[in-house]
């Protein structure tokens, strides 16, 4: 585009040249993103069955561990530097100073990097050095952004699953250690004290790392401006590359996206509400369809074993051993069937979304500038690419993408 060079795509009809065709490319980018994470859901329920069932391996052991012929075993060496720090802490010393006696030291990190208070308060938190494993504690939502599980999925709880560093004793003092600083600092560990000053507090994220951004005044030739950073960026510039954006230009992305929606909203937003109101329903009716089916015959088999063993034909501990299997079948069958209506009712509600935002865009002439009650309105998330490239997630679920002038 910046050389004056424009893209036709012939099967799809659209020719990058028009605002409508953008519009359109940038939607069916969206919509294959959503079947890849219909795929991926899948996949990640599949790993939930291995934490259910206790079979899921560790595939990256946390510092002080080695993963040797598919188990967990103590790395020695470094099994003395997490009690050198978990000793530390009980003794009331801080993560940060801990953190720089490492460094001094020369002792390093499991990828050979440099120590972090940060890293400290995770090790303190990680109850794998007690011999358990807690599954779960995080997880990738839909558009692939790993966040820390605050009740939103089930955690799986593997006791003695390999051999401990530290004693629960000593994990649980050492955690109490750790509450006891912060709310010294008269900061609560977990709290989001200032996550909705601003409309877009806890709303943007960084598409490198994942990290939310965080507010700042920067000062340039004696003028301020708002600003938004990366936190990890904030902490490590090595951990994240990306730079801040000012506040103006996501201004102007969003009301520029809003704009496009408005112009084209007979030629993309109509026939796409059409396609998700039908298409992806069928699809998940036709697999609840076929499970109803298994279920019915699942519990056919149930009765007819139950019949054969009352009438002496089968064996009581035959009978059970059979039940128990059936039973195994039915509880999956009921699972997937739970996880399908869960996508049904995903669907419905961004299909409920896409409905308000048709109505919006039929009413509204233009956006002529940023409004606070319109972004939160019809803005799931930000997502920073850069410091001219900018994405909204949309509750409707669609994600479109600006590029925004320096």
């Amino acid at each position: 585009m910046d050389l004056g060079v424009h893209i036709y795509f012939e099967k799809e009809n659209i020719n990058t040249n028009s605002m409508e065709s953008e519009l359109m490319l940038s939607i069916l980018s969206s919509l294959a993103e959503n079947e890849s994470v219909s795929l991926s859901e899948n996949s990640k329920w599949s790993i939930r069955q291995r934490f259910k069932r206790g079979t899921y391996k560790l595939s990256y052991p946390p510092y002080g561990y080695d993963y040797i012929d598919e188990q967990v075993v103590v790395n020695e060496e470094q099994a003395q530097v997490v009690k050198q720090i978990f000793n530390s802490v009980l003794e009331g010393i801080g993560t940060e100073r801990i953190a720089r006696q490492l460094n001094e030291e020369g002792i390093p990190t499991k990828r050979n990097g440099n120590w972090t208070g940060t890293t400290i308060r995770g090790m303190v938190k990680n109850e794998k050095y007690t011999g358990d494993v807690l599954l779960q504690k995080t997880f990738t939502d839909e558009h692939f952004n790993r966040k820390v599980n605050q009740g939103e999925l089930d955690q799986y709880l593997i006791e003695n699953h390999h051999v401990a560093i530290i004693t629960h004793a000593d994990f649980e003092a050492a955690n109490q250690m750790l509450e006891y600083q912060a709310s010294q600092k008269n900061v609560a560990v977990g709290s989001r004290k200032y996550l909705n000053r601003y409309p877009f507090s806890g709303k943007i994220e960084c598409a490198e790392c994942g990290d939310t951004f965080k507010r700042r005044i920067h000062t340039s030739t004696h003028k301020k401006y708002i600003a938004w950073c990366c936190s990890t960026h904030i902490k490590n510039k090595d951990e994240c590359s990306m730079l801040f954006i000012r506040e103006e230009r996501i201004h102007q992305a969003f009301i520029t996206m809003m704009n496009k929606l408005i112009f084209a909203r007979k030629e993309i937003l109509h026939p796409l509400f059409e396609t998700m109101k039908n298409g992806f329903k069928q699809d998940i009716e036709e697999q609840l369809d076929n499970i109803e089916l298994q279920l019915t015959e699942c519990y056919a088999k149930s009765q007819m074993l139950k019949k054969l063993m009352d009438d002496k034909f089968l064996e009581q501990k035959l009978y059970e051993e059979q039940r128990a299997k059936m039973d195994n079948q039915i509880n999956e069958l009921l699972e997937d069937k739970e996880r399908l209506l869960r996508l049904i009712r995903n669907e419905e509600e961004q299909v409920y979304e896409l409905k308000r935002l048709m109505s919006f865009t039929n009413k509204q002439q233009e956006v002529a500038s940023f409004e606070e009650t319109i972004f939160n309105e019809y803005i799931e998330k930000v997502y920073i690419h850069s410091s001219t490239k900018i994405g909204f997630l949309l509750k409707s679920g669609l994600l479109l993408k600006e590029e925004v002038n320096r």
